[in-house]
């Protein structure tokens, strides 16, 4: 029996669709569009967790002022006598040691502190998931995943990378100045000591360090260590932002050199 012409037809649509199932996937391919993961919202969670912390610092910075003092004259009273203060680093904070326990500034407990803490912990995870997400490209069609070109991921792992590698090296410079004159004479190129500078009797490049001991025999950092230990946290973020462009940048070379004529 002969098939009519509208039944052939039918039967090349029908071995079309049997075929074509990653023909949406090839021509992706085929004009430069790749598969990445839905960042957008990670990103604005982040920057929303980075504003409460900054607004929470904020109240926390004000409510450390004078408190040290206030402790010391007996405006603020705690269990025993008054023996010291001392500071937190984050949250930001006064605590007033007494004799039988401690009194802490606004940041240093209660609400405000919980809550910078989850901001912070909020904000960390939502920029390293980020972060993470650039290096892998995934196949198109699920929910998190949308249609990305090489090109636009070597621009958006660039800028990534630029952002937090700037805040990261000008953090480096600002507190490991110092070193950088000598090493072993960072401690005395902090200031001018004039005929006495103390001596530098051990440092470290990264993260910038330096034992500090003066003509009394007292020894000190030169940094504090909230700050050695942020630029170690700071350096994370960077990182992850380059490894992500390294791989952007080599796919995207890889498909130009797929593109050019042979």
């Amino acid at each position: 029996m002969t098939n009519s012409p509208a039944h052939e037809a039918y039967e090349a649509d029908d071995a079309d669709d049997a075929h074509g199932a990653d023909v949406p996937h090839e021509a992706d391919e085929a004009h430069g569009a790749y598969g990445g993961f839905r960042t957008g919202g990670l990103w604005a969670v982040a920057a929303i967790a980075f504003a409460a912390v900054v607004v929470g610092s904020a109240v926390a910075l004000f409510g450390m002022l004078e408190f040290d003092e206030r402790c010391s004259h007996g405006m603020i009273t705690g269990p025993g006598s008054f023996q010291r203060a001392r500071y937190e680093s984050y949250p930001p904070a006064t605590v007033c040691e007494f004799s039988g326990g401690e009194v802490a500034s606004v940041g240093g407990s209660g609400v405000l502190f919980v809550l910078l803490w989850v901001g912070m912990a909020v904000l960390v995870g939502c920029l390293l998931l980020a972060l993470v997400a650039e290096w892998f490209e995934p196949r198109t069609g699920g929910e998190l995943v949308v249609p990305r070109s090489r090109a636009e991921r070597v621009r958006r792992t660039a800028t990534a990378f630029f952002v937090t590698g700037s805040v990261f090296l000008g953090f480096y410079v600002l507190i490991g100045r110092p070193l950088f004159a000598g090493p072993s004479s960072a401690c005395s190129a902090s200031a001018d000591w004039g005929s006495q500078p103390p001596r530098t009797l051990e440092y470290s490049l990264f993260p910038p360090q330096a034992t500090c001991q003066y003509t009394s025999g007292m020894t000190e950092q030169l940094n504090p260590g909230w700050a050695t230990a942020l630029s170690v946290q700071l350096a994370v973020p960077a990182l992850l932002a380059g490894i992500g462009f390294a791989l952007a940048l080599r796919r995207r070379c890889e498909e130009r050199r797929g593109a050019s004529p042979a």
